[in-house]
């Protein structure tokens, strides 16, 4: 699956002003709900903490990728923010968080969810393509580099 398939120009914001992790889940959350007429703001918040409350999703270096599961989806959707500063994240390597990718997929899509957390983690675990990410200042130059 590619980013482009799950990920739209809309469901990325840059340069946002959040000052906790509860608000940028909360963000990450209304933005995919906002696509998926199944899902409320709602469940799909609640499917991002249940993740969080098993292990933090901040795999170091500023970035987060907060994902999970949900009921009654139909389909996987992503959000993605650039955060003016970074947020506590209780990130494994306790640095604050500015770049978060959020995935929610459908409950059964276990394969699909594995596959798709695999290439983000690849991804994002690059630091020079951290550094085109933290350069950009317009949502639409960050969707054109998350779906090259």
């Amino acid at each position: 699956m590619r980013i482009s398939d799950i990920l739209t120009r809309e469901r990325v914001l840059c340069d946002v002003n959040l000052a906790s992790k509860k608000a940028a889940l909360e963000t990450l959350a209304n933005l995919m709900a906002a696509a998926d007429n199944a899902l409320s703001g709602h469940q799909a918040f609640a499917g991002l903490l249940a993740r969080e409350r098993l292990g933090g999703t901040g795999l170091g270096h500023g970035v987060a990728l907060p994902h999970g599961r949900v009921q009654n989806s139909v389909t996987t959707t992503a959000a993605f923010l650039k955060l003016k500063q970074g947020v506590d994240y209780d990130a494994v390597d306790r640095q604050p968080v500015d770049l978060m990718f959020a995935l929610l997929v459908p409950e059964d899509s276990t394969q699909e969810h594995l596959q798709i957390l695999a290439q983000l983690a690849g991804r994002f675990n690059q630091p020079a393509f951290l550094a085109r990410l933290r350069q950009q200042d317009s949502a639409t130059t960050l969707y054109q580099l998350l779906t090259e």
